[in-house]
């Protein structure tokens, strides 16, 4: 059921291109690590397969704003009708007053005088460095990440990997923006959003989709719709989409690699629940204590997470430093099945980056290798 809530179960999950697919997860997380492609276009990749990247980056950032950016499941790419239902978090940003910085005086002023003139990027305001850590910012990057923070400002797009930043009342949409939803409508919204996200999910699942707190789960959860349920082997209490419980889930599973910030895998606890899987991101991790690489990759094939590829480019070869693949995929009896799955991920991916030729460095347990046929599927 959560596969196919999440777009990788089924033909539906490619219904409306990438608008729907960002519609139907509510959420897209943004990071700025990129090995094969960024998330925000990998996310995409696994479940609507080769769509163009800048197909992907119109999508979200086309002309006519369809997404904006916000605090999600960290910062996050969020469909545009979701504007009223983050007034909430703005409101308590306003309450507290800062986010990592105190706005030093007349800074905003200066930057509202800027923005009264059209967009801004933080290279415009000046002293901004790009990818420069929270702690080494700027009086303007402090600035302008608080009328961020409060909704005075909203970034609709991108330009590389840098933000835009306008004013709100220039692009929300009118009949959005008059919107002013009280703290409980908007959680009642994001917590019904989250459990459609999810099909079937606890408590602390429904939290963490948004970074909500639990207990303003428990404060919505019976205006939003979804119904208790038990599911075996659980110990929390949970509660389902009903229209995921209406109809039996059917269809092709997807064969892929998965961003490691896929909704489907970004809650550590759940997926280690769900599947039995337990990733964890290494970027940030010293590279003699890595386990599984730089920036692991899950490996999704028959509704299963197999295993993990850490994967890199060399002109046009796509490398898997490590694959890493879970024990009982490696059995006798399902080792044939879990190479094959991971031959097709690998020169799927190989293709969208435009790649022509695939490398294994290194497989754990060693004696797969062996079996592996890297030739390119027919």
């Amino acid at each position: 059921m959560q596969l196919r809530a999440q777009g990788l179960l089924g033909s539906g999950g490619r219904d409306g291109g990438v608008p729907g697919l960002l519609e139907r997860l509510g959420a897209v997380q943004l990071d700025t690590i990129s090995v094969l492609a960024r998330s925000h276009e990998l996310i995409p990749y696994a479940r609507l397969g080769p769509v163009g990247r800048a197909t992907v980056e119109k999508a979200y950032w086309g002309d006519k704003p369809r997404a904006f950016e916000y605090w999600a499941h960290a910062a996050s790419i969020l469909p545009i009708s979701e504007w009223p239902s983050f007034a909430f978090r703005r409101r308590a940003f306003v309450e507290r007053g800062w986010r990592w910085h105190k706005v030093p005086e007349g800074v905003c002023d200066e930057i509202r005088a800027r923005l009264a003139d059209g967009p801004i990027t933080t290279k415009d305001l000046g002293g901004a460095k790009a990818g420069a850590d929270w702690w080494q910012w700027s009086d303007h990057k402090i600035g302008i990440e608080w009328l961020w923070d409060i909704g005075e400002v909203v970034c609709v797009r991108r330009v590389g990997w840098r933000r835009v930043y306008d004013l709100a009342e220039r692009v929300v949409p009118p009949h959005l923006l008059d919107q002013d939803l009280d703290d409980a409508a908007c959680l009642t919204r994001l917590v019904r959003r989250a459990g459609e996200a999810l099909a079937v999910a606890t408590r602390a699942d429904l939290a963490d989709y948004y970074r909500v707190k639990q207990d303003q789960v428990d404060a919505v959860i019976e205006a939003t719709g979804l119904v208790p349920v038990q599911v075996e082997g659980w110990k929390q209490p949970a509660w389902a989409d009903p229209e995921a419980l209406a109809t039996p889930p059917r269809g092709r599973h997807v064969t892929t690699l998965l961003s490691p910030f896929d909704s489907l895998v970004w809650d550590r606890a759940r997926a280690s629940r769900v599947f039995g899987f337990d990733h964890r991101l290494e970027a940030y991790v010293p590279k003699d204590k890595r386990i599984h690489g730089y920036f692991a990759m899950p490996l999704l094939a028959g509704g299963r997470l197999l295993g993990r590829v850490d994967p890199a480019r060399e002109a046009t070869t796509l490398i898997a430093r490590q694959v890493t693949l879970e024990p009982w995929a490696t059995t006798p009896a399902r080792q044939e099945s879990t190479l094959e799955a991971l031959r097709t991920a690998l020169w799927r991916a190989a293709a969208w980056v435009g790649c022509d030729s695939v490398r294994v460095e290194r497989i754990n347990p060693s004696g797969m290798g062996r079996g592996l046929d890297l030739t390119p599927p027919a």
